[in-house]
């Protein structure tokens, strides 16, 4: 214990009144992690760049600043980021052998602003090749497996991240998504993660090549994994606002939530999709969910969104953007053996991978146009509901897939197990394309476990720039329903 109801599970927003009523100091916090993550974090392989050293300097700072009286949103708060996640110093490889001798030159704005805000460095934690993959394995550091179960993944590709926080090695991570990767790994490790809207945060920051801003590159944003949904709109609060040039006069002020209690919610449920099988469990659970909804008085009913009726042209058009912009991080030449690759297979949806990674400029203001489209059918929608309940995966964590990098035609043709029959693996993408492709803001949350113990996770989609209506629902959700449990075998002290 650092103090009193004070341990390694505790909620960072627990822990900040405990440091603010000197209850715990900053270091003691540090001390209580530094010991968790050298016990437990040898068989999870989470925290894959550690920086005790540093991390003891800024926890003593942030003892001294209270001491003197001062105050900031995180001071003394133990956190972790995401390896992708620039912090001058140290390493950036996000996996790949070629950066593995890379250190950062300048911190990214989520590493400023949380060490502005007083957060303690604990480390950086663990992602698949150039964050393409629901698994956090490369050569660089190796596999992280899922704290309910080591022999399956925690997710991607913040799946360092969202193994720590499951197993209290962390009190809060900063992670990014563009296709799930705060989302899905929450969900297969029983934690919350947010999406925020796609410009509430700074984009730029991620990668080991020198990123400024580009408001071209859509859908990819950072946000926070936490083990509360109060946690997630702590870190929200510290990490929104403007991108790199524009705070001269750019402001964001979120709204708040729509509602304060379940009751008042007006909950569109999404229909199932026939071409995309979810495991029966998670399905179950949705269904209790919309039960324990309907008992509270909030007003649930299943959706289909005007403008939004054909998703599997949604998907196709979310992949041709998808690949366009990742795409755009490989060579010519890694694009193109990438494209002849997809042409290996004939479905409607490899060829939108292909589309993308050989796309005009043409082709990409044209996708940009239709994206508006959908934009304006959420828009239209969320004026009669206030959040879009879904899936977001189609099974809880899977057990460790081997996948080639550089992707190979096996790779592209990968599958895995949803209710016991062979799904393509890349259809994992299209429970959170359904917030990435629109820029919405959609938190994951949790709903308790399956028959074998392992978590289930669903989102909740808001109304673009109003995040803290998704977020007070997960709260309350939280609250009523369940929300994090301790993995069993991880010690509270």
């Amino acid at each position: 214990m650092a103090g009193p109801g004070i341990d390694g599970f505790s909620t960072a927003t627990a822990m900040l009144e405990a440091l603010r009523a000197r209850q715990v100091s900053a270091l003691e916090l540090l001390a209580l992690y530094r010991r968790r993550i050298e016990r437990y974090n040898p068989p999870l392989n989470a925290v894959v760049v550690q920086c005790f050293d540093q991390a003891q300097r800024q926890a003593e700072a942030a003892d001294m600043a209270r001491s003197r009286g001062e105050e900031r949103p995180l001071l003394g708060l133990p956190i972790t980021l995401k390896e992708s996640i620039n912090v001058c110093g140290l390493p950036t490889t996000v996996g790949m052998p070629e950066w593995c001798e890379t250190r950062a030159e300048a911190d990214a704005p989520a590493a400023q602003r949380t060490q502005a805000a007083g957060a303690v460095l604990l480390g950086k934690t663990n992602v698949p090749p150039m964050l393409a993959d629901w698994q956090a394995d490369n050569v660089i550091y190796g596999r992280s497996n899922n704290p309910w179960d080591l022999m399956r993944t925690p997710g991607g590709s913040t799946g360092g991240g969202a193994a720590a926080l499951a197993a209290g090695l962390t009190s809060l991570e900063i992670g990014s998504d563009i296709g799930g990767s705060i989302r899905v790994p929450a969900a297969f490790c029983g934690v919350y993660g947010h999406r925020p809207s796609d410009s509430a945060l700074p984009r730029s920051g991620q990668f080991p090549f020198p990123l400024i801003p580009n408001p071209l590159t859509i859908m990819g944003v950072q946000g926070p994994l936490a083990r509360s949904a109060a946690d997630l709109e702590l870190a929200l609060d510290v990490l929104a606002g403007p991108e790199g040039g524009e705070e001269t006069a750019w402001r964001l002020d979120l709204p708040r939530a729509r509602h304060e209690h379940l009751r008042d919610f007006r909950v569109a449920i999404l229909p199932p999709l026939d071409w995309v099988p979810v495991d029966s469990e998670i399905l179950a659970a949705q269904e209790m969910l919309m039960a324990h909804l309907r008992r509270a008085g909030t007003r649930v009913d299943v959706v289909q969104p005007e403008g939004l009726t054909d998703l599997r042209a949604h998907h196709r058009l979310y992949l041709c953007l998808l690949s366009a912009i990742t795409g755009a991080r490989h060579p010519e030449a890694e694009r193109q053996r990438l494209a002849e690759l997809w042409r290996t297979r004939e479905d409607e949806f490899a060829q939108a991978q292909r589309h993308g990674l050989l796309a005009s400029i043409g082709d990409y203001f044209r996708w940009y146009g239709q994206r508006e489209r959908y934009r304006e059918a959420y828009r239209a929608f969320f004026r009669g509901w206030d959040v879009l309940l879904a899936p977001v995966t189609l099974t809880p964590a899977f057990p460790h897939l081997r996948m080639a990098w550089p992707r190979d035609a096996a790779g592209i043709a990968q599958t895995f197990e949803v209710n016991g029959r062979a799904v393509l693996y890349d259809l994992q993408l299209v429970y959170p394309g359904l917030a990435t492709l629109s820029g919405q803001p959609a938190t994951a949350f949790p709903v308790g476990l399956t028959r074998a113990g392992l978590p289930m996770g669903l989102q909740v989609i808001g109304p673009y720039l109003e995040d803290r209506t998704p977020l007070r629902f997960a709260a309350l959700i939280g609250r009523d329903f369940g929300g994090y449990h301790r993995p069993p075998g991880y010690a509270e002290g």
